[in-house]
């Protein structure tokens, strides 16, 4: 498998990091390295962690960092289990966290891999394909009809999530689901192409199974607040995202941990004894320019999102 990928944000993601005043950054969605090299180039006196749960991703990015092998160690592993990867190096807090969530262009254009309705292959959708998890085909056999409308509307925001799973359970009482062409022609038949405003019909079912697959939002949610703690004062952490659930996630823990109080409204004084761990470096999301959205039409609905870690100490132990 060829691990061509062409980050978003690769220049304002490596400046904002790069400002920290330490020297051990963490790529923790490291791919095909593309963000690696653009921290490392930057700050020649840096090292720099990267974290994979593709091990062609942890292969790709290898190759990719040869000639600055000697500041990247690699792991392949979950993000978040980024403490464990960071204390097997000796880490104990780190200067700098880049996440850059969802899928990359190569999982999506790997037919073998299952992540596209564009291609014709298995329903895997596994990150890591080495893992003994389940697979998009074993939910979609093994789900109850409510589980898999709940799966559909809770994931992909799909208006027409209980008739899309009425229809799976039927036809796999015939035929067990394997191909993802036979899922999207399915999903094209239900859905349809009027009201998309030029969305593949499939494009919700699809996101939503590969959600659910690799336990994304959990992955994000865990992985945030132990971020986070790892960070030294003055430490950042940027997190780029490509749909609404992602980005509430982050947007939420943000305003939550830069936050100094959250008593309920009305109290005459602070009781909850909360401080801020985290300062906005971006009040709203950044935006891809026009540029670079010609130039890789994926990263049309990319956001980034970035703080720096105060003084004090409080994580999300709550959040």
């Amino acid at each position: 498998m060829t691990f061509l990928h062409q980050p978003v944000f690769l220049d304002q993601a490596a400046e904002i990091l790069c400002a920290a005043p330490g020297r051990r950054f963490v790529d923790a969605t490291l791919g095909g390295g593309g963000h690696a090299a653009a921290i490392l180039t930057r700050r020649p006196d840096a090292e720099l962690l990267g974290i994979d749960r593709d091990p062609n991703a942890i292969d790709a990015a290898s190759q990719h960092l040869a000639s600055l092998a000697s500041r990247a160690h690699l792991c392949h592993d979950r993000f978040s289990n980024l403490e464990v990867c960071a204390a097997s190096i000796g880490w104990q807090t780190v200067d700098g966290v880049l996440l850059d969530l969802g899928v990359s262009s190569p999982q999506l254009d790997t037919p073998e891999r299952g992540f596209s309705f564009r291609f014709d292959g298995p329903l895997d959708m596994r990150m890591d394909p080495s893992a003994q998890t389940n697979t998009a085909a074993d939910l979609l056999n093994n789900l109850s009809e409510t589980e898999l409308a709940d799966l559909f509307f809770n994931y992909g925001e799909e208006r027409m999530s209980r008739r899309i799973a009425r229809a799976i359970v039927a036809r796999r009482q015939e035929k067990p689901w394997q191909r993802t062409h036979d899922l999207a022609q399915l999903l094209e038949k239900i859905v349809g192409y009027k009201h998309q405003h030029g969305l593949h019909p499939a494009t919700r079912c699809f996101q939503a199974l590969r959600i659910a697959v690799n336990h994304e939002l959990e992955e994000l949610e865990n992985t945030l607040p132990v971020a986070a703690r790892l960070l030294s004062p003055q430490g950042r952490i940027a997190v780029i995202s490509f749909h609404s659930l992602e980005d509430r996630l982050v947007k939420n823990f943000f305003r939550h941990e830069s936050s100094s109080c959250v008593c309920p409204p009305g109290l005459p004084v602070c009781t909850c004894g909360k401080t801020a761990s985290l300062t906005l470096l971006t009040r709203k999301a950044l935006r891809p320019t026009a540029a670079e959205t010609q130039a890789n039409p994926r990263a049309s609905c990319a956001k980034l999102r970035a703080a720096s870690k105060n003084e004090t100490m409080n994580t999300a132990d709550h959040f």
